[in-house]
């Protein structure tokens, strides 16, 4: 059974940092890409960040590049989101979520690729 815990959100004053971590167990984490997404009250879900399994993939949205990093600790089967200079806007239930296909990136902005979900942890940006 495949579980995903997410955790490290919280609320920051605008400009701040926040680490997110996002542990996995009952797969073997090393072989999936791992993601990133997040949704804000009244929006639709969107992608944040997604890290192949080797680790020389990386994609981000606009919105966050050079301020979001993604990595992965594939011995601790954990991914991790380093936030900084966090803004209002960025407020939102962040999820993580691991490929439905081992060895494969393709595709890794949509969540219909990924099959498994965290339970989401809450960041909120004050101003």
């Amino acid at each position: 059974q495949v579980q995903l815990v997410a955790s490290g959100g919280g609320l920051v004053q605008a400009g701040g940092s926040l680490r997110l971590s996002c542990a996995a167990s009952g797969r073997t984490f090393s072989r999936y890409t791992m993601g990133w997404f997040r949704q804000a009250p009244g929006k639709e879900r969107e992608f944040v960040s997604a890290l192949s399994w080797t680790g020389s993939n990386t994609d981000y949205a606009d919105s966050v590049k050079g301020r979001f990093r993604i990595s992965r600790e594939d011995a601790k089967n954990t991914v991790y989101l380093e936030m900084k200079s966090l803004k209002p806007e960025d407020t939102a239930v962040y999820y993580c979520a691991v490929f439905s296909r081992p060895y494969y990136y393709l595709g890794a902005y949509e969540s219909t690729a990924y099959d498994y979900w965290g339970q989401g942890t809450q960041v909120t940006v004050s101003s």
